[in-house]
């Protein structure tokens, strides 16, 4: 085998494992973040969302569905994670919620809006710790 076949090969394996583990996250510390998505009539434009620049058009009913969060996981990043959806579970309780990523942020984990938190926060630990531990994994939208 060449070293250019060899080459090839370990990169796609290397882009396949990637592509694999930005799927979902274990254990990933969730906050709480300040949208109020009713009260600002849902526009991202209101709250300098991210993804404001590709989704803050998007018809009413699509930014509604579900609850908002800002991504901050190391990978995927950026345009490539905006508007998709996660399905989030609180470890502690099993509680799920599916979610619509709209924001990004730096905290590597993810900002849940409050009424997503609360949702998830079944237990109330999360209120008195002021964070979840959580695992999500991305699912399509069901838009």
């Amino acid at each position: 085998m060449t070293m250019r076949k060899v080459t090839l090969i370990v990169t796609l394996l290397v882009a396949l494992v990637a592509n694999a583990t930005a799927q979902s996250g274990s254990n990933v510390m969730a906050t709480r973040q300040i949208y109020n998505p009713e009260q600002i009539q849902w526009n991202l434009y209101a709250i300098s969302a991210y993804c404001s620049t590709w989704y803050g058009e998007e018809r009413l009913s699509w930014r509604q569905k579900y609850g908002w969060i800002a991504f901050c996981h190391p990978s995927p990043q950026g345009q490539a994670v905006c508007g998709k959806c996660l399905r989030v579970t609180n470890i502690a309780t099993g509680a799920q919620e599916t979610v619509r990523i709209i924001d990004q942020c730096q905290n590597g984990g993810l900002d849940l809006d409050i009424s997503v938190f609360n949702r998830l926060d079944t237990n109330g630990h999360g209120f008195n710790d002021g964070h979840l531990f959580v695992d999500y994994e991305f699912v399509p939208c069901d838009d």
